[in-house]
């Protein structure tokens, strides 16, 4: 979590529950690359920072390559002094397209202040400022020796909890030790902070844990005295300093800062990185060790002499107990060996065997020219010690020179050996783990398909594990992005067209082109197919065309068909239609077919919809006329009358 950032307005939906699991509230914060939101873990209940990376930055693959550097920087370091990293993923946002998403970053919610509002507000005291870079200093420790070099300490990403801890923050442009050999530079700018860029980050060169060491010492410098070493008009003027200038003692700036300090920074701001400490430890004891009230370098120490031995008024008889002096590191002679040294030089020596420790100008045995140096018995002292000097340096000459040839002549010992461990289908950070405790240096990370080993888990190293290797052989971590080639899967009807686009990119498809088409079964807006169909395997990054259902179907032709396979087409699973039938007289049609629909063949109507038909069917015969009453009646009357008169 990037502390760099300014209060704003806030560009994410505030609303949101991130992967049904983090609610996200209040912006408590905004940097160059991503907005911080105050969160809650509804699963733990406990309170979350929520990094997510800028909307106008998300297309950006160069600033998705460095967020999510950080996350996977940050997930393997588990620190007291590091911001732990709780969870990872990605959000859409109505702001950018829909192919377009927003990764967030999970993180340890740190109540506190940065110790850049520290320097500003001109609360820090020495001890206070020694105590924040020792907690500095053991994250980095720690994070060097994971494989981590941060590249951007800065007061700005040191927090400073309630209680007084420190968090070190923000590895987004973070890399591990094995990446290193790519240059600062991107674009011709330069990555990281310019006030407390290293030398050879200014000038775009390989870094590493010196590196960071160097920035370290920056921030201590601008603990102790409110400013940092190097200060100019422009970025390009501070990088300059730091390349070219030396900066001036903190004790100048701060007369409260002791003499031990300043020693400290001068060797922690040397230019060549071979002459800073060389490890976050070793610079962290000294300033232990100053801290402990000890010396920061072994340039003086501390002996203790007794009063009466001492020169000068200080050491009089009749002084008592030892006197503790400083005095430079150099061996202190023995007074014989003072005494040879200033006989061989053309002083002179006591009868006792005592010598004097005047300047010898007035002293009548060292004048040039006096009788002393005419004595004989003088003269064969001196004689004799010229001798004994000239023996011993021929002895310790012929001793050097023995041992010099003994050693040019020498078999070289065996360089230490380990062996290889095995660390196939560890995560990336766990087998950068097991062969740094191995021995090894930081190996280099290779990516490759792999069709056996799951995507971010280490598939072999080179030297082969269980080999005997040479500590100082590198070693390379060939890690696995996932299979070369992947299936479309079958599941994909009737998921919502986001949703098939997450499960496409989960298998490192692309999602392509939207098209819709006529469904009966699939709702309105679902998945119906793709394009390669769903089983068909195609290499990993091809884009799939998706096809919705519209949710709608076209009305047969069923005109002319017989009544019963007019209505088996209308019920058929690729309409589901609802047939409803009605006789109708035709003498020109043929009976029993349909000669009329209510709905014109080719409209899109929704499925169970009904479908009016007409049927034809013969008309009825006419009736034969039939003869009148009367007509019918008159020959039975008449036969009748004829039988009344016979």
């Amino acid at each position: 979590m990037s502390a760099d950032f300014l209060r704003g307005q806030p560009t994410l939906n505030t609303d949101n529950v991130l992967n049904g699991r983090y609610e996200v509230g209040e912006l408590i914060g905004r940097g160059g690359m991503a907005d911080v939101y105050l969160g809650r873990d509804i699963r733990l209940g406990r309170t979350v920072a929520i990094k997510v990376l800028r909307p106008d930055l998300a297309r950006d693959p160069l600033f998705q390559s460095r967020f999510r550097r950080e996350a996977q920087a940050v997930a393997g370091l588990n620190h007291p002094s590091v911001v732990s990293v709780y969870d990872t993923g990605d959000q859409e946002s109505p702001a950018t397209r829909d192919d377009v998403r927003l990764p967030y970053i999970v993180m340890e919610y740190v109540p506190g202040r940065t110790l850049r509002d520290l320097i500003k507000g001109g609360e820090l005291t020495i001890d206070r400022s020694v105590e924040y870079v020792l907690g500095v200093l053991a994250a980095l420790d720690y994070s060097h020796r994971s494989g981590i070099v941060h590249r951007d300490i800065k007061p700005a990403n040191v927090m400073v909890t309630t209680d007084g801890g420190v968090k070190v923050m923000d590895f987004g442009i973070a890399r591990a030790m094995a990446d290193s050999a790519a240059t600062m530079t991107q674009t011709q700018a330069v990555i990281g902070t310019a006030q407390y860029l290293s030398p050879e980050q200014a000038r775009g060169e390989t870094v590493d844990a010196r590196s960071d060491l160097y920035s370290a010492a920056c921030l201590f410098f601008e603990l102790l005295t409110g400013r940092p070493p190097f200060v100019g008009e422009s970025p390009v003027s501070v990088a300059y300093q730091h390349v070219r200038e030396q900066p001036v003692a903190a004790s100048s700036l701060n007369p409260e800062v002791p003499a031990a300090l300043d020693s400290i920074l001068e060797r922690g701001l040397a230019k060549d990185r071979n002459h800073r400490y060389q490890t976050a430890r070793e610079f962290r004891e000294a300033l232990l060790a100053v801290r402990d009230g000890g010396p920061a370098t072994a340039a003086t120490q501390a002996i203790s002499v007794p009063a009466g031995d001492r020169s000068g008024g200080e050491g009089q008889a009749g002084s008592t107990g030892p006197v503790t002096e400083a005095v430079s590191s150099e061996p202190v002679e023995e007074p014989r060996t003072r005494a040879m040294a200033k006989v061989l030089a053309g002083g002179s020596l006591t009868a006792d065997g005592n010598h004097d420790d005047s300047d010898g100008e007035d002293h009548p045995a060292l004048a040039i020219g006096s009788t002393g140096d005419r004595d004989p018995q003088q003269k064969a002292r001196r004689t004799a010690w010229t001798t004994v000097f000239v023996v011993l340096l021929v002895l310790v000459l012929g001793v050097v020179g023995f041992v010099g040839w003994n050693t040019l002549n020498a078999e070289p010992p065996a360089p230490p050996t380990a062996v290889m461990p095995a660390v196939e289908e560890k995560s990336q950070t766990d087998a950068m783990n097991a062969i740094i405790e191995a021995g090894f240096g930081p190996p280099t990370i290779t990516e490759e398909y792999s069709g056996d080993v799951a995507s971010g888990l280490a598939i072999r190293t080179s030297p082969a594990a269980g080999a005997k290797v040479p500590l100082e052989e590198s070693v390379t971590l060939f890690v696995s992005k996932g299979p070369s080639s992947a299936v479309i899967p079958e599941n994909l009807a009737g998921m919502t067209e986001s949703a098939a686009r997450d499960a496409l990119r989960s298998l490192n498809l692309k999602g392509g082109t939207t098209t819709e088409a006529d469904s009966s079964t699939v709702p309105d807006g679902r998945v119906l197919g793709t394009e390669p169909a769903a089983g068909t395997s195609v290499p990993v990054g091809s884009e799939v065309d998706i096809v919705l259902s519209n949710g709608l179907v076209s009305v047969p032709d069923v005109l002319g068909m017989p009544a019963e396979q007019a209505e088996e087409t209308l019920l058929g699973p690729d309409f589901l239609l609802t047939p409803k039938l009605t006789e109708v007289e035709s003498a020109d049609a043929e009976p029993g077919t349909v000669i009329e629909q209510s709905v014109a063949p080719g409209t899109k109507i929704a499925p169970s919809s009904t479908v009016f038909l007409s049927v034809a069917k013969a008309p009825a015969p006419e009736e034969s006329p039939s003869p009148s009453p009367s007509a019918s009646s008159t020959p039975a009357s008449t036969s009748a009358s004829q039988g009344r008169r016979r």
